[in-house]
């Protein structure tokens, strides 16, 4: 499993990058990037119903979570009492992911590469549709995504030795900020490897096992000592049926097959050619490394599929679906591979050299705009919540939504999934709460100012 040592290119992952000079022109390449896509999103960034708490510092809002997501570190983090705007929060938050793409990409290109190959992995890693997903809970996952761009940054300047050592605390503090972000610290310690070998990707494998383990064990044992549960029940929303024996084991793989799906198409927007080209892609990229680098082919592919596997583990014993965002390491392991592959073909000179570097580029500035476009889709959205929050505000009698705010079409872009992102997100606009009823329910007591949702949008009476 080791590496030619005389070729760079060939050499990758094999040496640990040194900050200061390589780091930050990645990382302020990588930042100008997010601004870029994010645009859309800054001033006024869009969040889930369920962010809300987060933003507004309510530790009660999320104390259910505690128990059905076991996430710990979330809660506390809702319990800092104090307040800040959500477009800082949201500009940290995208801060911090740059910081872990342009971290990650120097540890596992490596001093000898060319600079050029640091930044474009660097810009792969931060375009993965699952992190845009995901960034709707910006204000929820700041302080775990801060731990994991902390840890990404350290693997570019300590021993790899050391930086090991880390990974048992790190992963049960992030295990307990969202439950698939240990495995972006397992894609950090197999990029920045020194010495790779079957007997060092074992050890590698079988700490961050340990590791994950302890993590669980531990938000399962909080659980106990606080809600008196053994475990992480899920909530009744998610319609999961937990197998209880072989039989419902067997019953819950479909779930595997569309939780795939789900992630596949939602990384590739919708388009069933786009995702049919993602695998095709994946299987060259499989190639290339192991015909030039089949060490670095083993570690990633490590990574990538153990990743897998506690998903699927997951699903099968839990009978829920998994979320196209939970899969937030899958883009980034791959984001590695590709550009390692382009990478080795570069190096190798001729034709493939070039179509493979064209390739990612073309990668590259297709998903930039299309997650521009994405975030661009929440803006009718938070246009006409904004408009209505100035009537919220200047009026002196209760303000009250007659109709399904889902039925709008700018919450049907937006795919707004529960009355409650509206309600607050006029406390957080105004401060003030607002009442939505069916209008069956509502025609005989509306009172003061009163809103039909129609086709055209929220219209006054």
């Amino acid at each position: 499993m080791s590496h030619v040592a005389s070729d760079p290119a060939v050499m990758g992952m094999t040496r640990p990058a040194q900050h200061g000079l390589r780091l930050w022109p990645t990382y302020l390449v990588t930042l100008l990037c997010v601004v870029v896509f994010s645009l859309p999103n800054l001033i006024d960034p869009m969040m889930r119903y369920d962010d809300f708490p987060a933003l507004m510092a309510e530790p009660a809002g999320f104390w259910e979570k505690t128990l059905h997501e076991g996430r710990w570190l979330n809660y506390l983090w809702h319990e800092r009492g104090f307040v800040t705007p959500s477009w800082l929060n949201f500009a940290l938050y995208q801060m911090l992911w740059a910081i872990f793409a342009a971290s990650l990409a120097v540890a596992a290109i490596g001093r000898h590469a060319q600079p050029w190959f640091t930044g474009l992995m660097a810009l792969l890693i931060v375009i993965s549709p699952s992190a845009m997903l995901i960034s709707l809970w910006f204000n929820t996952l700041l302080p775990g995504l801060a731990l994991v761009a902390l840890y990404a940054w350290l693997g570019t300047w300590m021993r790899a030795s050391s930086h090991r050592a880390l990974l048992p605390p790190f992963v049960v503090l992030t295990f307990m900020a969202y439950t698939t972000y240990p495995l972006l610290l397992l894609a950090v310690c197999l990029a920045r490897s020194e010495n790779r070998s079957l007997r060092d990707l074992i050890g590698l494998l079988v700490l961050f096992t340990f590791s994950f383990a302890a993590a669980v064990l531990c938000v399962y044992t909080i659980n106990l000592q606080v809600h008196g549960v053994f475990g992480v029940p899920l909530a009744e929303w998610r319609d999961a049926t937990p197998a209880q024996d072989f039989a419902g084991l067997i019953a819950n793989i479909p779930l595997i097959q569309q939780s795939l799906a789900g992630f596949l198409i939602s990384t590739s927007f919708g388009l069933e050619a786009v995702a049919a080209f993602h695998l095709g892609l994946f299987g060259l990229t499989t190639a290339v490394l192991l015909w030039r680098a089949p060490g670095e082919a083993a570690y990633l592919h490590a990574g990538f599929w153990i990743g897998v596997a506690l998903i699927m583990v997951q699903i099968l014993k839990t009978g829920a679906l998994a979320p196209p965002r939970g899969f937030i390491f899958v883009w980034v392991i791959y984001g590695m591979m590709i550009v390692r592959a382009a990478q080795l073909l570069v190096a190798q000179g001729g034709t493939s050299g070039r179509i493979a570097k064209n390739t990612v580029l073309l990668i590259l500035f297709c998903y930039i705009l299309l997650i521009f476009q994405q975030y661009a889709s929440y803006r009718p959205w938070q246009k006409e919540t904004r408009a209505l929050a100035t009537v919220v505000a200047q009026s002196n009698t209760p303000v009250t939504i007659v109709g399904d705010i889902l039925d709008l079409p700018s919450a049907q872009r937006a795919v707004i999934n529960n009355a409650l992102g509206l309600e607050f997100r006029m406390d957080q606009l105004t401060g003030r709460r607002i009442s939505i009823c069916a209008t069956s329910a509502c025609d005989a007591a509306q009172s003061g100012t009163v809103f039909h949702v129609t086709d055209e949008g929220l219209l006054r009476q």
